[in-house]
């Protein structure tokens, strides 16, 4: 009977109070009373009896739907748990301590579900439908989403949500959460403040952006900032930022504009620092051209699951893009140009730790020639399933340590100690 109500009381609101929906942003008090007297008018004309607490829960889920995101709105309040993964109007996984839990929730239908969906796209320029049935957006606090539908998602709306976390701001957040140790935190930010040039790298969900989010905030507040996204994740509290995001094409198939233009185009912008939310394609060599002519201090993620991927992903992006351009050339200026990678991995226990931070150190013999700095060596997995590891410096000093001195950056080389 609950649902049967619900459903009654929703398409009573869209048939008879439109001009709710017709006034921008919805008013939460107004649609509440209007909730309430459809209900009180139904439950009066068929003696319908029901508790105050079955009314209450019936018009908090409508008010859910119509305002906020449905059955996940508590998930999204949940600071324990990291992803949302919506498979169908049936099943709702979520991430918790790096581990997936099926819960209890479920929508009503897939019409329910869409409506969810259509809710998160609301404020965004993105849409989802049949001639372009997946699409990725952010939510108001950061929040990642990734949405595919029929007749690609073959049992029902699929809705991924990568939460952003409001605890993780500054590097000590990191050290607490054991991603990092204080040496190797005291290195990154002294490289973000020196200008090296680094690529943030690892598989989905193993925390880079979050890393590259917290390693931003050591930025200049005085630096004129570019971030370039697919969709809008990062947040920088610096006064001169300047966001640009790319756009998807519209239903006619016209507009777009792809993250390469975006990049081409913050060149004549005059930045001091360009942030590159991932890279993808050709941008790769775009980015490379651009730290070699002066950009320095550009910040990039990238999928990857080691360091040595990386140079082979940047290698393979830039030859499949149709760019008329030898290996030799790339690795020319990737050895050019980018000085250091930092890896991160997600561990069999759920930790996200960053693993290796090695440095580029130059060309030989026309292979590109590495160092790790700083790695995670994993000793065991106990017998609780926690991986029992230590972080160790290999002893080698970065050879682009003079840049440090150069800006009045200040590091201890007893860091770099082997052990």
């Amino acid at each position: 009977m609950t649902k049967a109500l619900k459903d009654r009381i929703r398409q009573k609101i869209i048939a008879d109070h439109g001009a709710l929906f017709s006034k921008g942003e919805l008013d939460f008090k107004d649609l509440e009373n209007v909730a309430k007297q459809i209900f009180d008018n139904i439950a009066h004309n068929e003696g319908l009896s029901l508790s105050a607490e079955e009314k209450n829960k019936i018009i908090n889920e409508l008010l859910d739907e119509f305002i906020g995101l449905g059955p996940i709105k508590k998930l999204l309040e949940d600071p324990s748990i990291s992803e949302i993964m919506v498979v169908g109007p049936d099943k709702v996984y979520i991430e918790r301590n790096g581990k997936d839990e099926l819960t209890n929730l479920t929508f009503e239908n897939e019409g329910h579900l869409m409506q969810i969906i259509y809710r998160i796209l609301e404020p965004t320029r993105r849409r989802v439908d049949e001639s372009y049935p997946h699409v990725d957006v952010a939510l108001k606090d950061g929040s990642r989403v990734n949405i595919i539908i029929p007749p690609l998602a073959l049992d029902g709306p699929v809705v991924t949500i990568r939460k952003f976390s409001k605890e993780i701001k500054m590097i000590d957040d990191l050290i607490k959460l054991d991603t990092v140790e204080r040496r190797m935190a005291d290195f990154l930010v002294g490289c973000v403040k020196a200008k090296i040039n680094i690529v943030f790298s690892g598989s989905t969900g193993s925390g880079k952006t979050t890393t590259l989010n917290v390693l931003s905030s050591y930025l200049p507040d005085d630096d004129r900032i570019l971030t370039i996204e697919d969709t809008a994740e990062l947040h920088l509290n610096q006064r001169h930022v300047v966001r640009l995001e790319a756009r998807q094409a519209n239903i006619e198939g016209r507009g777009e504009v792809t993250i390469r233009e975006l990049f081409k185009n913050s060149l004549r912008m005059r930045p001091d620092r360009i942030i590159l939310g991932e890279i993808r394609g050709g941008e790769a060599l775009d980015l490379l051209q651009a730290i070699c002519s002066g950009h320095t201090g550009s910040l990039a993620v990238i999928h990857a699951n080691s360091p040595q991927e990386v140079i082979y992903r940047i290698e393979t992006l830039i030859l499949t893009s149709g760019l008329s351009i030898t290996q030799e050339a790339i690795r020319r200026q990737i050895a050019a140009a980018l000085n250091l990678i930092v890896q991160q991995e997600q561990l069999a226990d759920g930790t996200r730790k960053i693993t290796h931070i090695t440095e580029i150190r130059g060309l030989k013999d026309g292979e590109i020639i590495m160092e790790d700095i700083f790695t995670y060596d994993i000793d065991k997995v106990d017998s609780k399933g926690r991986v029992i590891g230590k972080w160790v410096a290999s002893g080698i000093t970065p050879l682009f340590l003079l840049k440090f001195k150069k800006l009045g950056v200040t590091l201890s080389e007893d860091i770099f100690r082997k052990g």
